[in-house]
């Protein structure tokens, strides 16, 4: 039989491999940073760039799109290339996918600091850059399915088919997500609005969740641990129900991020029922893994890399319990906005991907460099300080997850309630200070996996073109009946396609019916379009990220209306663009902040923005000193207005021409108020436009609260 030999291109793998330890230090920085300003609001330095609400951004773009994304790539350009006996389809497309990546996670720190954000969860990044993340994807998807077109093995090992699900299915998601009108360069408004805007953008929130921090991660370890392990996977048929079920049923879960919203309930209920048949798959794929150490147990005791594995599968198969529970709506009443999705969300983060990421590090670099590992007891102590690290950072938060939520919903014997707002959140200052131990000691374990693989590759010598050889593929001329998944293997045009489609039943159901069935989003008549200063401020409220800590949105509970007000209506939304629910209540919702039965005086917020503890004694929000000096962008108005009657908000035709004027009379208006309370600013300060904005909030809905004074 015919032999060819060829070359695997480690230089590529190098690259990535470079890129996952550089960015995750800089996105494990950023985190703890943030973490630390939640109980210490001056460690922002008082700086526009490094608030909260901007580091925030950074930290969750930094370690989903840069750490995980660079180790996912990494994983793939390793493991793709010997599953195939082939080497990658273009070393060029490979390199510019590499750069192409890196720059754009450039841009993305650079803009996210500078405030140019879209307000939206996992996806911030602006028009032009979401064009480059698309362009660069299909760069990585023409070079996979290339290479895997021109292969020399014939079946497509089970990594394969969640590397095609993965390509796929993450650029349906960005895309849909991602349907923006540009009004400048780095400002766009999201093309759908409120409740639809909210059910879009938590289908791919959720999802990419999913595709991009799950489904790539678990073809990596299905190559990895067996390679690490030397032993078979457990179960062929056990991994082909692990991966269509997963990928068909993922998809529809989104929803179980928005219950008790004013999201439509068949689409609340829609996304629990998935959510919890969800664990099947799921567990599926854990118990898949950990079966196959069966055996092999003194080997993980002996190697550092079976050791992270072994976490990581078992943080794996927490996290994906744990999700289908808090979809259950009884649990979601006390989880949401509170503390103990950030635990969840960190388990998956730090446990799965974290260690995923450690794991394949110290399994490549010994071999691409031909040496051994320069300390195991280095990696063995930096397995041990990360899980530490872990439970240190995950059990603070659930504990503060489950009193916060618990103080918010208490009522005293006469009915009142009883704790103010602040009270809830400076009750578990020490749970944010034990999370942050944890995560110095998780970044202490990855600086020391840092020194332990520069030292090893010191000593060794990279292989750049490692040496192959594999028969080229033959025709099958057989016409013996076969099992017919083995049959769908050999296609990978096929696989692909199936994927496509089954990703991509879910979110038509949900997203269709929620669009054109127009009962879905009843209109009401009281609510108005946001007047140009209050629009220009509702732009201010997004870029400084005040959805981070802040929701809009007050869910039917007793304790809710009795301390913010009316609960939420679909139709208060219509003119949102994007939503802005939020996902955490560090500070009050605001849904209801300007209504006649809550509104402060303009003097309040003016006060509460340049010093939040001179009007709330003991606040941990920053202050926002830049917005009393930074004059407000009028020549953007026009443009702004003329994007939102594209979008369908019933402006009068020609009103961008006018537009300019009703902002500077209402901005008077504020001005002449702020005087009488002894406070002279000048009226195109961007406070001005930030005052008009909160003080519109809930003014158009009825609010009965049963006391106003109880939302501080």
């Amino acid at each position: 039989m015919q032999v060819e030999r060829f070359y695997y291109d480690n230089k590529i793998v190098k690259a990535f491999g470079i890129a996952t330890v550089v960015f995750g230090i800089v996105g494990m920085i950023a985190g703890l940073w943030a973490a630390i300003q939640m109980y210490y609001p001056g460690s922002s330095l008082n700086l526009s760039y490094t608030t909260f609400g901007r580091m925030r951004p950074l930290h969750t773009n930094a370690i989903i799109f840069a750490f995980v994304g660079n180790s996912m790539f990494m994983g793939v350009y390793y493991s793709l290339q010997r599953l195939c006996k082939a080497r990658m389809f273009s070393d060029k497309l490979s390199w510019l996918h590499f750069w192409g990546w890196q720059a754009i996670i450039a841009a993305a720190a650079v803009t996210l600091l500078l405030g140019f954000t879209t307000g939206k969860e996992y996806a911030e990044l602006e028009w032009p850059i979401d064009i480059a993340i698309a362009l660069v994807w299909v760069v990585f998807g023409i070079n996979m399915i290339a290479t895997i077109l021109t292969r020399r093995e014939r079946q497509l090992y089970v990594a394969i088919w969640f590397y095609i699900a993965t390509w796929v299915t993450v650029a349906m998601l960005h895309i849909v997500n991602s349907f923006e009108i540009p009004v400048s360069l780095f400002k766009s408004y999201s093309w759908y609005a409120g409740v639809q805007d909210a059910l879009v953008q938590w289908w791919y929130g959720h999802n990419a969740v999913a595709f991009f921090l799950t489904t790539p991660i678990l073809g990596i370890m299905y190559y990895f641990l067996p390679k690490a392990a030397n032993r078979p996977v457990y179960s062929y048929r056990l991994s082909i129900v692990h991966f269509w079920a997963l990928i068909f049923i993922y998809i529809w879960a989104g929803p179980h991020h928005l219950l008790y919203t004013a999201l439509p309930d068949w689409a609340q209920s829609l996304g629990t029922v998935f959510s919890i048949m969800l664990i099947a798959p799921s567990w599926g794929g854990m118990l898949n893994g950990l079966f196959t150490l069966r055996g092999a147990w003194d080997k993980v005791r002996e190697e550092p890399v079976l050791k992270f594995m072994v976490v990581a599968i078992t943080c794996y198969g927490m996290s994906t319990f744990e999700g289908p529970l808090l979809s259950l709506k009884n649990v979601n009443a006390i989880s949401h906005f509170s503390d103990w999705t950030i635990a969840h969300v960190h388990i998956g983060g730090l446990g799965w991907n974290g260690f995923m990421a450690f794991a394949v590090l110290y399994f490549l670099i010994p071999k691409m460099w031909n040496t051994e590992l320069y300390s195991k007891k280095l990696a063995t102590n930096h397995f041990w300080l990360g899980t530490i690290g872990i439970i240190l950072y995950a059990v603070p938060l659930y504990w503060a997850g489950f009193e916060q939520a618990s103080m918010w919903k208490q009522f005293t014997p006469e009915g009142q309630i009883k704790y103010d707002f602040l009270q809830t959140v400076t009750n578990i200052i020490p749970m944010y200070i034990a999370r942050s131990i944890g995560g110095t000691l998780y970044l202490t374990g990855a600086l020391m996996m840092t020194y332990n693989l520069f030292k090893t590759i010191a000593k060794g010598s990279f292989i750049s073109d490692e040496a192959a050889e594999a028969a080229p593929l033959a025709k099958i001329e057989s016409n013996k009946k076969e099992y017919w998944h083995r049959v769908i293997e050999r296609k990978p045009v096929m696989m692909l396609v199936l994927s496509l489609i089954l990703v991509s039943i879910g979110g038509l159901v949900q997203i269709i019916p929620t669009f054109l069935v127009k009962s879905n989003i009843p209109t009401i008549a009281a609510v108005k379009p946001y007047t140009p200063l209050e629009l220009q401020g509702r732009d201010i409220y997004i870029r400084e990220g005040c959805y981070t800590c802040h929701s809009q949105m007050v869910r039917p509970f007793r304790d809710e209306v009795a301390r913010y007000g009316e609960y939420s209506k679909a139709g208060e939304f219509v003119y949102d663009h994007p939503f802005q629910w939020g996902s955490k209540r560090s500070g009050p919702d605001l849904a209801r902040e300007g209504s006649p039965k809550l509104k402060r005086p303009d003097s309040w917020h003016y006060n509460h923005m340049y010093e939040p503890r001179s009007m709330s004694p003991g606040s941990l929000m920053p202050a926002y000193g830049w917005l009393f000096d930074q004059r407000l962008d009028t020549g953007s108005t026009a443009a702004k207005i003329r994007a939102m009657q594209t979008l369908g908000v019933p402006y009068p035709e020609g009103y961008d021409k006018q537009a300019n004027a009703d902002l500077i009379r209402q901005a008077d208006s504020i001005v002449n108020n702020l005087k009488n309370e002894k406070i002279n600013t000048d009226a195109d300060l961007e406070i001005i436009a930030l005052i008009a904005y909160l003080q519109k909030l809930g003014r158009d809905i009825t609010t009965e609260p049963q006391k106003a004074a109880v939302n501080q």
